[in-house]
């Protein structure tokens, strides 16, 4: 059956989903009402959308939906609700970003997170065949010295499916180098590393987050602003995390036609396509791959390539990378 994302054989992947954002409003209406938990008012529309207004009120309701997620196999139940829903779009590799300090609110430790999570992809995989990895967020707001507690948590209980560390949350506090204590734990655990930036703050965000040792920058997309800066993340080979709706539905730019994804890889720059939190914004991974085609007019070439390089920048061993890659190859043979 054709996915309709631009070429009904093309496999896609992503980099960047927050596992919290992608809960439907009406899974949060179902696990609230099994585990008790308040809802508050407003939380929800009529039309079962999540209600927000600008980016603070979106973290808020995020919050706020993330409390009913109350046990492991809650987290189990999201994962492979997500997971089997892109799959069934043509998904053949996911990174989930999950956050300890949203977990640890509703009193759920770290490693029960990575044990629910594990379990929802390994459901998701049996069903579908979809690789799917983990990624630990630490929280940018929350402080350096927290986020070296989640780095040091992170490399103290190693598991096969957590491959990388990344930092989230309102790029406009502190400096990245603060925070790149809590990296080098994570690197010298072996783990990959990403970080937001350039998102709700300018292209200074981006560049700044170059002091800290990653391979990807989550979002990145106003680089744009600095056309030196493109040029550097050209030649440096870094790879972008590309959230299109992501950034319409915050007003980052007011409409599709002003997003800077196409400009970015004209420039040499390595782009992603992905979904960030799409049950707050009401897209899928599907989306993206479609606005990218009808939108930007990309080729099921280009398509197909964006795909490649989420494969070549995915936190994955090297068998696994080659097992990805043949798929993606004979999905396009005759």
């Amino acid at each position: 059956m054709a996915n309709d994302n631009g070429d009904s054989s093309l496999p896609l992947a992503e980099l960047h989903l927050h596992l919290e954002g992608a809960i439907a409003p009406a899974m949060v209406r179902r696990l609230a009402a099994r585990n008790g938990v308040a809802l508050p008012d407003g939380l929800i529309t009529p039309d079962n959308r999540f209600a927000w207004q600008d980016f603070t009120s979106f973290l808020n309701a995020y919050d706020a939906a993330s409390m009913v997620l109350v046990t492991a196999d809650d987290y189990a139940e999201l994962t492979a609700d997500y997971l089997t829903s892109i799959a069934q779009d043509g998904a053949i590799y996911a990174e989930l970003t999950i956050s300890p300090d949203h977990s640890a609110r509703a009193g759920i430790g770290y490693e029960a997170l990575v044990e629910g999570v594990a379990a929802g992809i390994g459901r998701a995989s049996a069903q579908t065949g979809i690789e799917a990895r983990m990624i630990v967020t630490c929280i940018r707001h929350f402080g350096a010295e927290r986020a070296s507690k989640v780095a040091r948590m992170t490399a103290a209980f190693p598991h096969p499916l957590v491959t990388g560390f990344g930092m989230a949350g309102d790029e406009r506090f502190g400096r990245a180098a603060n925070f790149r204590p809590a990296f080098e734990i994570a690197r010298a655990a072996g783990l990959g590393a990403t970080v937001h930036a350039g998102e709700i703050s300018g292209a200074s965000s981006v560049a700044d987050a170059l002091d800290l040792p990653v391979t990807r920058i989550g979002h990145g997309v106003r680089a744009i602003e600095h056309p030196p800066l493109v040029d550097m993340l050209a030649e440096r080979g870094l790879v972008l995390e590309v959230c299109p709706g992501s950034n319409i539905a915050l007003k980052i730019f007011e409409q599709m036609t002003d997003h800077p994804l196409d400009r970015l890889r004209a420039a040499g720059v390595r782009v992603t396509l992905n979904s960030d939190d799409p049950s707050f914004f009401d897209t899928t991974l599907k989306a993206e791959y479609r606005t990218a085609r009808d939108v930007f007019g990309w080729s099921p070439s280009t398509l197909r390539a964006a795909t490649r390089t989420a494969i070549e920048a995915a936190f994955i061993d090297d068998s696994t990378r080659a097992r990805l890659l043949r798929k993606l190859e004979e999905s396009s043979a005759p």
